[in-house]
């Protein structure tokens, strides 16, 4: 799938005292140690645990509230117009309220494979992820590091073609891109780091 534009933005999106009430709600509620596939619901060992942690080491609370997805949809909608993707989707994932603290960070990954399949349970079943939504939640002037960086990598040839989203640079800052896109959250380096992710679903491509 050949893309136009690999990702949308808006540096001016969420303002300040919504991104505000968002940490404060999500910080009411205990976060988890953050897990990638692999690992999930599962009790890991030692050694398992050291691994996760070379590719993914974070704290996240999962929020499930229509306030949140209310604000974050029009944004969305919008980015997936246009970008030119025009993906039909239906349904949120729970959203992800992300802590980095120093030394913390997420590897390269992608949220869904080019080809990928389907949901397996509840009522996501026979549904796959196809726009991801990125949403910075606090001042970048409170931490350091933590840059968000896409690779449009060829997976034929191996070869990488990297880009920090620099429009990524103030509180409500958000960015949407397709969901196969590989990106990585590289470590911070002092303080920490707020985001707000989310997954939106639909029937699998055609």
């Amino acid at each position: 799938m050949n893309l136009f534009y690999n990702f949308w933005y808006f540096q001016n999106g969420l303002p300040k005292s919504l991104c505000n009430e968002i940490i404060k709600f999500a910080k009411s509620k205990k976060a988890k140690t953050a897990v990638t596939g692999k690992y999930a619901n599962k009790k890991l060992t030692k050694k398992e645990k050291l691994d996760l942690k070379k590719t993914r080491n974070s704290n996240v609370v999962w929020l499930n509230e229509n306030w949140i997805y209310k604000e974050i949809a029009p944004f969305i909608n919008t980015a997936n117009y246009n970008a030119g993707w025009n993906f039909e989707h239906s349904l949120f994932e729970e959203a992800q309220f992300t802590i980095y603290n120093k030394n913390q960070h997420y590897d390269w990954h992608v949220d869904a494979e080019k080809v990928p399949w389907p949901q397996e349970k509840g009522y996501l079943h026979g549904k796959i992820r196809k726009l991801s939504c990125t949403v910075l939640l606090n001042d970048p002037s409170e931490y350091e590091g933590g840059e968000f960086e896409f690779d449009y990598r060829n997976l034929e040839n191996k070869s990488s073609n990297t880009e920090i989203v620099k429009e990524l640079d103030r509180q409500g800052s958000i960015v949407v891109f397709p969901s196969f896109v590989y990106h990585r959250v590289k470590p911070v380096t002092k303080g920490t780091r707020y985001s707000l992710v989310i997954w939106i679903n639909g029937e699998p491509f055609r």
